[in-house]
């Protein structure tokens, strides 16, 4: 697209911008949306606010590194340049057809972010972007590109140019300025360079083969070395300091054959296959069905993952740190409790975060708990709860992979701390998963390659952060790893209810099946977005069947071969201890898991009814053995408070008791035969004497056995955390639409060519000032405007004192009031008069 004006070169970018037509103004402001804050008042101060550093950086920040390779080869040229040059500049002496198909793709891009301006004859980069990226000594180029001949012999004296110019066979000129750009001809001059270079020492060919690709600097003593010196004294290097010497870029383009990058990438990198996936025996793994009943299999260790968390903190959890988060010492506690490495129980503590099911109780002594909106959540079917997991995951800015590193003042990162969220993590994850739908179903990617993708695509970001990994890559990675600890994916490859979850138009709604009937209103999952509805479809027919039952052994253990009921593990989980997870959950039972589900109020008949009705093998002898013993001890001993007490009917038992050395620290004495008293209060009494291998129960005031049960701890209703943008949001098309009329009406104001009323010369308004008139001559314009139907440009200062400018065409006027249609505002309005500063009839109607 040339921006031309009757045939006329802008010669601003706020004349250029005025030549696009609103499509092109909306697209400018949906790529830059922090243009519009707040929305600029003419487009002169639109192309202001689009050349401020700040808002450059951040536009080229979203380049593309093809693109971002355009704007460097500009950078590097005359200001303006013509499009063949940044061609030649971009292919080379050789040409490249690929770089050459490519570059106009590139320079439209640049065109619609106004980072550059100007016809295809005289192209012009933002005098921002051409500082920020143009080479420098305090900012070296990505090109490796140096100064050119005029920039490096800037601070020459006239005597040393001349010499420079005599040595390398040029005739001597009578001023600096023509010796030097007769030296730059030369350099460029493909024919006297090439001859030039012929008479140059071999050593000398090698010292510009290190520095042509850059850095273009090199440091020499005061006495260089016999190569060196040839090419200083034919102004192939130049000074630069006493000590460094520089190779001018026109050198270092013609050594390079005319090309500004060693390599020019127009294409993106593609995304391979991983490396396994090429061998015969990994055919069977990459097939659709097996990913997805290897990522279904993980998204139900999700989500009974979760709910092992809510369990663990169910009577309160953690305390909360003074400065937020939790702890290193409860993290490793938390880790512990659910069989995982501290980095993932980060990652499953941020997750029950985002999704509003865990958070801060907000009481004196905070700390961490399930939320109310975890009461629900368990009656909702598993697709359904897997699906607001994934959802709150792919939106979450927190990022969990921090947990454990340092911010910028050194101090440690905690997880569910204040210092988590990066504005940029959603839009990694989704596109990393849209770059794994790009592959065909069932194959897993090379991680690789993926991760050169985003650095294509966003290149300087990784070259602002400063290391070869910057956050982008970073997030990129884990998001590798928590998509397969959700089940967003399944060996490495993304399963079909995880392209649902990104592409819900993609899956066939009759290849979704169906949910569950819900538990409650509450399930039918109506506040799920639509991905989320579609991703649990697409999981529900992989899920497991709950079962009934459980597979008791010999050895004290019992196998649940796939997910139970949830009354069948919920009991079973108090009666027994879970030993490991996975495919098949292993159980295990002890004298101690045994008495606490007799503290909980069953009996040993209860239990025994329970595993003979629940079980597919007989129960074993050593576990009725077990059971039976344990509920013969159980509440032989009786403790009450008194501070404490101990009775028991059989005194021998407290006899040993109290021989016991165990229990000196109880400090007990003996108030009957039956009774001990003790210091200690009850729950201590308790734990002491369960430490010595008895099995006493606790008992009320009145004598009855106390029926131990857990007491849930909620916090008060709590909403997930809100995600913080990366930048402005991109605008709705309406607030697009609203914008783009606003600035071309206040650009017409600002712009428009006016009448002027008859007054003194040294009162009349200036262009871009406000109007001044009299009251009586406000009135009596806008009251003629209002009859013949023409608009005014009017100055206008509101309550604030905000002063503006308005294009406005009055319809009625009267008690003190003017009501008009807005040009500026695309609306009708009504202004009080005495808040009009002056009026000016408009040469030509702008309607």
């Amino acid at each position: 697209m040339s921006e031309r004006t009757g045939g006329t070169p802008p010669r601003t970018l706020a004349e250029a911008l005025r030549t696009r037509d609103d499509d092109a103004l909306a697209a400018l402001l949906r790529t830059r949306p922090d243009l519009l804050s707040p929305v600029p008042n003419d487009l002169s101060q639109l192309a202001t606010r689009a050349g401020t550093r700040a808002s450059v950086m951040r536009a080229l920040e979203r380049l593309d590194r093809f693109t971002l390779q355009a704007a460097e080869a500009l950078a590097a040229s005359t200001d303006p340049a013509p499009y063949e040059a940044l061609l030649a500049l971009m292919t080379g002496d050789e040409g490249e057809p690929g770089v050459e198909a490519a570059l106009p793709r590139a320079v439209a891009a640049l065109r619609e972010q106004a980072l550059i301006w100007g016809g295809d004859d005289r192209l012009r980069l933002v005098r921002t972007a051409r500082e920020i990226l143009a080479p420098s000594p305090n900012h070296p180029s990505p090109t490796g590109l140096g100064p050119t001949v005029a920039e490096a012999t800037a601070g020459m004296s006239p005597g040393r140019i001349q010499e420079i110019i005599t040595t390398a066979g040029l005739p001597s000129t009578h001023d600096p300025v023509s010796a030097v750009t007769a030296l730059a001809a030369l350099f460029t001059d493909r024919t006297r360079m090439a001859a030039l270079l012929d008479t140059a020492p071999p050593d000398a060919l090698t010292v510009l083969d290190r520095l042509v690709w850059g850095p273009p600097y090199g440091e020499i003593t005061s006495k260089p070395a016999p190569p060196v010196q040839w090419l200083r004294d034919h102004g192939l290097l130049l000074p630069t300091s006493t000590r460094t010497v520089v190779l001018p870029r026109e050198a270092a383009l013609h050594l390079r054959g005319g090309r500004a990058h060693r390599i020019a990438e127009p294409e993106p990198p593609a995304i391979l296959p991983h490396p396994s996936a090429s061998s015969a025996a990994s055919t069977a793994a990459g097939r659709p069905q097996v990913v997805d009943s290897a990522a279904a299999a993980q998204a139900y260790t999700a989500l009974e993952t979760i709910e092992e968390l809510a369990k663990e903190w169910n009577e309160g959890g953690p305390n909360v740190l003074r400065a937020g988060g939790l702890s290193v010492r409860d993290l490793k506690r938390t880790a512990t409790a659910l069989d995982v490495t501290e980095p993932v129980a980060a990652f499953w503590v941020e997750l029950a975060y985002a999704a509003g099911l865990l958070a801060a109780d907000g009481e004196a002594g905070e700390r961490y708990a399930p939320t109310p909106a975890y009461d629900q959540w368990p009656d909702l079917p598993p697709a359904e709860r897997w699906a607001r997991l994934a959802t709150a995951w792919l939106g979450a800015t927190r990022t969990s992979g921090l947990v454990g590193g340092q911010d910028s003042k050194g101090r440690t990162l905690a997880a569910l701390g204040p210092d988590l969220d990066r504005g940029a993590a959603p839009e990694v994850r989704r596109h990393v998963l849209d770059l794994l739908a790009s592959l065909p179903n069932g194959i897993a990617p090379d991680p690789e390659s993926v991760l050169a993708r985003l650095r294509w695509e966003r290149p300087l970001r990784g070259a602002a952060a400063g290391r070869p990994e910057d956050l982008r890559a970073r997030i990129a990675a884990w998001t590798l790893n928590e998509a397969e600890m959700l089940g967003v994916t399944g060996r490495g490859a993304l399963s079909s209810h995880g392209r649902a979850l990104i592409a819900p138009d993609a899956v066939a709604g009759g290849a979704m099946g169906a949910f569950p009937k819900p538990a409650s209103r509450a399930a039918t999952g109506a506040d799920l977005p639509a991905a989320g509805l579609h991703a649990a479809r697409a999981l529900a027919p992989h899920l497991p069947e709950p079962l009934d039952h459980v597979l008791l052994q010999a050895d004290l253990t019992a196998v649940a071969p796939g997910p139970l009921l949830r009354p069948l593990a919920e009991t079973l989980s108090v009666i027994a201890d879970v030993e490991s997870r996975g495919g098949a959950t292993v159980y295990r039972f002890t004298p101690a898991s045994v008495r606490r589900a007799l503290d909980a109020g069953q009996s040993a008949s209860d239990l025994h009814a329970f595993l003979a009705a629940h079980s597919r093998t007989p129960v074993p002898q050593p576990l009725s053995y077990l059971i039976d013993d344990m509920a013969r001890r159980h509440g032989h001993l009786r403790i009450g408070s008194a501070s404490a007490y101990v009775r028991c009917d059989d005194e021998a038992v407290l006899e040993e008791i109290l021989a016991d050395r165990r229990s000196q620290g109880l400090r007990l004495r003996r108030l009957a035969p039956t009774v001990l008293a003790a210091q200690a209060d009850p729950t201590t009494l308790l734990d002491g004497l369960r430490a010595m291998g008895l099995a006493p129960a606790a008992e009320s005031a009145e004598g009855d056995v106390l029926v131990t049960r857990a007491h849930a701890h909620r916090t008060p209703p709590r909403t997930p955390p809100v995600p913080v943008p990366d930048g402005p949001p991109v605008p709705a098309p309406t607030l697009l639409g609203a914008a783009v009329r606003a600035i071309r009406a206040g650009d017409q104001a600002a712009t428009v060519v006016r009448k002027t009323l008859p007054e003194p010369a040294e009162a009349a308004p200036a262009r871009g000032d406000l109007p001044r008139t009299t009251s009586a001559e406000t009135l009596a314009t806008v009251q003629a405007a209002a009859l013949t139907g023409s608009a005014l440009w009017i100055g206008y200062v509101n309550a604030e004192g905000a002063a503006s400018q308005r294009v406005i065409a009055p319809v009625r006027v009267e008690g003190g009031f003017v009501t008009a249609y807005d040009h500026t505002a695309d609306e009708v309005r009504t202004y009080p008069l005495h808040r009009i500063t002056g009026v000016s009839e408009l040469a030509d109607d702008p309607a």
